[in-house]
C-alpha cells in the first residue's frame, strides 16, 4: 500500500478506505479501552489522530509508541467521533520505525522557548511554530521562482568564491588553502596569495550583483537566488553571517520601473503564501497575538499577522524622497521628545529605528524611500543630476525596516570610474565590470531583497535566526 500525507488524510479524499501513514508521534493519551495517537509527517500543521482500540492493542505493544517515535500505521480513515478533527484513522497495524526515549527526547508537550529551540535546531523543525514558518519559507522560495518566470526573467547562477566586493564594505570571510600558521610571504612581509589556490585572495560573496548586471546586458532580465555572506561581528535580531539573497538586474529599466517591479514581486509572493499556507500563517499569527498581550499596550502591533499582509498586498507603497524623509522625521513629535536614540540630519543613513517610525506610525503601510545622499551609497548607483544624491530606493516594511535595497546602476563610465576612485576601488580590480560600460551599455537597473527579512515579514517572527533552518551568527557554527 502506498503511504497517504496527512494533509491528504484530513481532506476526507479517501474516507472508507484502508491508508497507510508514517510520520512522528506528538502525543499519546488513552485510557484501558483506547489510546488515541496524534501523529504529524510536516506536510501540513495539522495532525491526524489515529485511534488505537485495546482490544487490537495491548499496552505491550503500544510501550514504544512515544512523542517523537517514527511510526508507520496502516487502518481506515473514518470520519471522527471527536471534536478537533474531521477524519481520523481506526489502526490496524501499527509499527515503530524509530523508538524516541521520552527520557532524553528534548521536545515534550510543554511549550518551549525559541532561544532553548535554537540549541536544538536538529529537532526544532518537529515543532508546530517551526513546521509552520519553513513550509512557509519553502512556499516563498517557490513563488520567486515562480514570479521571475512568468515574467520572463532568466535564472542566473552568481558566484559563491569571489574576488571582489560589490558592497565595499571589507566584511567578508576570505576563502584560501594556505598555510593558516605559516602561509608564504611577500619582500614587504604581506601574505602572497599569488600562491593561492585562485592566484589572488578571495571570498565568500556578498552579492551576486555585479555579475548579474553582466548577464542582463545579454539577456536584459535576469534574477539570482542564493546565498550570501557578512563577516560582521553583529549579535542582533535582524543580522546573520550567512544568508539568502534574491537579486534581479534589468537592462532598460529606471528607478521608478525597478521600483514598480519591487512592489509588485513583494506583493505577489505574500499573496501566493497566504493562498498556499493560510492555516500556518493563522497559526503563527495566533502565537504573535499571544506574545503582544505580554506587552505593554503601546509596543502592541495595531494589526494581526494576516490583516498586516492582506493590507500589504491590497494597498499601494508610499513613496517618498530621502530628503522628505528627513523632514517627516524632524518635524516628527518623536524627534521633538528626543525619543530618538540616534540623531536625525540629512546627510545620515537612516537607522531601524527612523525607518519603522516612517513605515509604522507616520505612513503605516510600507514606504519606498528613494534618491538617498551618495556619500551613503555605494559606487555604482546613478549619480543624480544635483550632484548630491544617488537614485537608489529601499523599501521599508512594518516591523523590521528595510527589506529591499535597489538602484538605478551607473551606466556612464567616466562618472563610474570617479566614484570607484572616491572609494578606493581599482579600475583593474574590476575591469571586466567596467566593459559593460565600455561594449554596449544601457540604463539598467536591480535591487536585492533578503529573503530571511521577507520570511520575517510573512511569519511575524521577531528574530531572523528562527527563520533559516541553521543560523549562522557570531560564535555559532553548530549543525
Amino acid at each position: 500500500m502506498q503511504r497517504t500525507k496527512v494533509k491528504d488524510l484530513l481532506s476526507g479524499a479517501a474516507a472508507g478506505q484502508d491508508v497507510l501513514l508514517k510520520g512522528w508521534v506528538r502525543t499519546k493519551r488513552g485510557n484501558k479501552y483506547v489510546n488515541f495517537i496524534a501523529v504529524n509527517d510536516g506536510s501540513t500543521i495539522n495532525n491526524i489522530q489515529v485511534v488505537a482500540d485495546a482490544n487490537n492493542f495491548s499496552e505491550e505493544a503500544l510501550k514504544d509508541v512515544t512523542t517523537g517515535a517514527a511510526v508507520s500505521i496502516s487502518g481506515e480513515l473514518v470520519a471522527s467521533q471527536g471534536k478537533g478533527q474531521a477524519f481520523e484513522v481506526q489502526a490496524k497495524t501499527i509499527e515503530v520505525l524509530g523508538k524516541a526515549d521520552p527520557e532524553a527526547y528534548p521536545l515534550q508537550k510543554k511549550a518551549h522557548s525559541l532561544e532553548f529551540l535554537r540549541e536544538i535546531a536538529h529537532l526544532r523543525f518537529r515543532t508546530n511554530t517551526f513546521g509552520a514558518v519553513f513550509r512557509v519559507r519553502n512556499t516563498l522560495a517557490f513563488a520567486v521562482h515562480r514570479f521571475f518566470n512568468e515574467k520572463g526573467f532568466v535564472y542566473m547562477h552568481t558566484p559563491i568564491i569571489t574576488a571582489s566586493d560589490a558592497e565595499g564594505a571589507g566584511e567578508m570571510f576570505r576563502v584560501t588553502t594556505l598555510d593558516p600558521i605559516n602561509p608564504p610571504k611577500t619582500e614587504d612581509g604581506q601574505v602572497n596569495y599569488t600562491e593561492d589556490f585562485f592566484g589572488k585572495a578571495t571570498n565568500l560573496t556578498v552579492s551576486g550583483q555585479l555579475e548579474g548586471e553582466l548577464a542582463a546586458m545579454a539577456f536584459s532580465d535576469i534574477y539570482t537566488f542564493g546565498p550570501t555572506f557578512r563577516a560582521e561581528n553583529s549579535n542582533t535580531t535582524r543580522h546573520l553571517a550567512e544568508f539568502w539573497m534574491i537579486e534581479p538586474e534589468m537592462a532598460f529599466y529606471d528607478l521608478k520601473m525597478n521600483a514598480d517591479l519591487a512592489e509588485e514581486f513583494i506583493k505577489y509572493i505574500i499573496r501566493y503564501a497566504l493562498e498556499n499556507n493560510r492555516e500556518d500563517i493563522e497559526f503563527l499569527g495566533q502565537r504573535l497575538t499571544e506574545e503582544d498581550k505580554a506587552k505593554p499596550q503601546n509596543e502592541r502591533q495595531e494589526m494581526t499577522l494576516l490583516e498586516k499582509l492582506e493590507f500589504v498586498v491590497n494597498n499601494d507603497f508610499e513613496r517618498v524622497t530621502y530628503t522628505e524623509a528627513i523632514d517627516i522625521l524632524l518635524n516628527s513629535n518623536h524627534y521633538k521628545k528626543k525619543k530618538f536614540q540616534y540623531d536625525v540630519k540629512w546627510g545620515i543613513d537612516l537607522q531601524s529605528e527612523h525607518e519603522r517610525y516612517l513605515v509604522e506610525k507616520h505612513f503605516k503601510k510600507p514606504v519606498i524611500v528613494t534618491d538617498y545622499p551618495k556619500d551613503i551609497k555605494a559606487f555604482y548607483m546613478r549619480l543624480n543630476d544635483d550632484g548630491k544624491t544617488v537614485a537608489a530606493m529601499d523599501i521599508l516594511a512594518p516591523g523590521i525596516g528595510e527589506i529591499v535595497g535597489g538602484s538605478q546602476r551607473e551606466e556612464r563610465l567616466d562618472i563610474l570610474v570617479e566614484r570607484m576612485k572616491g572609494v578606493g576601488i581599482h579600475e583593474e580590480d574590476l575591469w571586466w565590470y567596467l566593459d559593460t560600460r565600455r561594449f554596449g551599455g544601457c540604463p539598467h537597473a536591480g535591487f536585492g531583497l533578503g529573503f530571511e527579512r521577507m520570511v520575517q515579514f510573512v511569519t511575524g517572527m521577531g528574530n531572523i535566526r528562527d527563520v533559516i533552518p541553521f543560523p549562522r551568527t557570531p560564535q555559532n557554527a553548530e549543525f
